[in-house]
């Protein structure tokens, strides 16, 4: 069942603008999240969660405070999560998640950014079959039969258990992504999770070269540029030139 684990994300530069970017990102999920539930992380873990990998991209601390106290008055803004999936260059599947206040504004935003690189948005449904949602866990240390086992044991719906040179990683259920959480932390105390997060994993890749890869880098840019689009999940294979 081996599933080899890819880091696809764009890394991001260290520009103002790029920052500003990020802390708007996590400023918005911090305050929906605390919103919804309730504005403590000890008491709201999804909140808490959040808090933990803004805290890892180095968002700093009053940007999530100022969220969080934003997210403890009345009215505010009224935010909404919204999914696009769609065909982007070279026919690769492609997941859009945003959160936005606007609807109107995100998907003219997001058509524009499939239609100016020659890419088709599709229905709903479109590309998701294509992928496995799953909580992934990644850490270094441990036995991968013990992981496997306090996982069953903590009744965790596991996908997989991989290891190598030494980094185990845990692929479970999107839905249980706090329980895989709480039994990995209670059978290895001390871990430190390299990677922690509900994500979207294809099925298969879409291997794309020349004009296809450009287009696609330009396609992944206009879409980080939009405000209200927070992750990008998608299938394409870039040759390691481009991907570097």
């Amino acid at each position: 069942m081996g599933r080899s684990f890819e880091n696809r994300k764009h890394s991001i530069a260290k520009t103002a603008a790029q920052k500003t970017k990020l802390y708007s990102k996590f400023g918005k999920m911090i305050y929906v999240a605390a919103k919804n539930g309730v504005p403590d992380p000890e008491s709201n873990p999804t909140l808490k969660a959040i808090m933990e990998k803004a805290k890892r991209e180095q968002v700093p601390a009053h940007v999530i405070d100022k969220a969080i106290e934003k997210a403890k008055g009345s009215g505010g803004e009224d935010y909404s999560e919204s999914r696009y999936e769609g065909y982007g260059p070279g026919g690769c599947s492609v997941i859009v998640d945003c959160l936005t206040d606007n609807p109107n504004r995100t998907i003219t935003d997001v058509r524009n950014c499939f239609t100016k690189t020659g890419s088709k948005l599709g229905n709903s449904g479109s590309v998701s079959h294509l992928f496995d949602h799953l909580a992934v866990f990644s850490f270094k240390g441990g036995d991968q039969d013990q992981v496997l086992e306090a996982c069953l044991e903590a009744d965790v719906n596991v996908e997989d258990v991989e290891e190598e040179n030494g980094q185990l990683t845990v692929f479970a259920a999107a839905s249980d992504y706090f329980k895989t959480k709480q039994a990995l932390q209670e059978t290895l105390p001390e871990v430190e999770f390299e990677v922690q997060e509900i994500t979207f994993l294809p099925q298969t890749d879409t291997e794309l070269t020349g004009d296809d890869a450009k287009t696609f880098e330009k396609f992944m840019d206009l879409l980080h540029d939009c405000d209200d689009v927070q992750n990008v999940y998608h299938n394409a294979k870039l040759p390691e030139t481009e991907e570097e």
